[in-house]
């Protein structure tokens, strides 16, 4: 018998061992999936869309401005006496698909777009380096036309786009994105200009803090594509969050807050020279406020 518990002594670490062993298998079998989230603070970067999508049952309202040029000084309390405006709702079906709305003050154009994520950025079990995201988005301009003597058609008040988010989290603080657009107007401002216009973005956010974000925004447009004048668009931007709320606080040279405008109708630079040979700036301070509110909660979407 003592020869028996002896064998045991000696055989129970090895045991042990073995079921550490096999444990650590079965562990090994069952990796996870870990997605990058957070990449950016809220579904926009500044004028334009963020890979990131609102969650599942999740609505969220937002409030956006942007005011006249700075270049007045006191005269107008730096633009602020000017101010265009867009309320939105943006909503999260899946986690995937999200869908969304909004009114914008200027040309009293009616937005609406469908966002879906292709491909989630992850490593683990499935390793897939980017997020990739596509959307679709329409606008509609009611504002009256200018001469209603000419034949103007319902059609000649659509403009359509279609945009990729390539992106990418590159650690806790630096995100990138690519962003290849197409601008389609049904109704060009010069016979000269093209329907359908390509341009390429790309933004960047980096995470100063754990509440604050610094971003920044370029869309390039290629030559030959719009006879009227036109500048790139250029926008730099803080988010600050605060529990349910986002604020985005920004400066831009575009007054629009829809594809079509900020990408086809930029017309000041942040810096030029005016005609009495001074230097003059088309920078304008713009926000945008963003309020989310759970409709459904995650239990009741399964």
């Amino acid at each position: 018998m003592t020869k028996k518990y002896l064998l045991l002594l000696l055989l129970f670490p090895a045991l042990l061992q073995a079921q550490d062993q096999d444990l650590l298998a079965l562990l090994g079998e069952e990796k996870t999936v870990e997605y990058a989230t957070a990449s950016f603070k809220t579904n926009r970067v500044i004028n334009g869309h963020s890979m990131e999508n609102t969650a599942a049952g999740v609505l969220d309202f937002k409030i956006s401005h942007r005011f006249s040029p700075v270049r007045q000084g006191l005269y107008d309390i730096f633009g602020l006496d000017g101010a265009t405006i867009r309320f939105g709702l943006d909503y999260g079906i899946t986690n995937r698909l999200m869908i969304g709305a909004g009114r914008n003050s200027r040309e009293k154009i009616y937005d609406g777009f469908v966002k879906y994520k292709i491909l989630r950025q992850c490593s683990g079990a499935r390793n897939i380096p980017v997020t990739l995201t596509y959307l679709a988005d329409a606008q509609i301009k009611s504002v009256k036309f200018a001469d209603p003597s000419r034949d103007n058609k319902f059609t000649d008040r659509l403009y359509y786009t279609h945009q990729l988010l390539i992106g990418r989290k590159f650690g806790d603080r630096l995100s990138l994105q690519l962003m290849p657009t197409l601008v389609h107007r049904n109704l060009t401002t010069s016979p000269e200009d093209k329907n359908d216009v390509y341009a390429m973005g790309v933004a960047g956010r980096f995470k100063l803090s754990k509440r604050v974000a610094l971003n920044a925004e370029y869309y390039y447009v290629p030559d030959g594509q719009i006879a009227t004048s036109y500048v790139n668009s250029l926008s730099l931007g803080l988010d600050i969050e605060t529990g349910g709320h986002v604020f985005q606080l920004h400066f831009t040279n575009s007054p629009d807050m829809t594809y079509k405008g900020f990408i086809t109708e930029t017309q000041e630079q942040w810096f030029f020279q005016g005609n009495d040979g001074r230097l003059m700036s088309g920078i304008r301070f713009g926000f945008n406020v963003s309020r989310v509110f759970t409709v459904v909660k995650p239990k009741e979407l399964k």
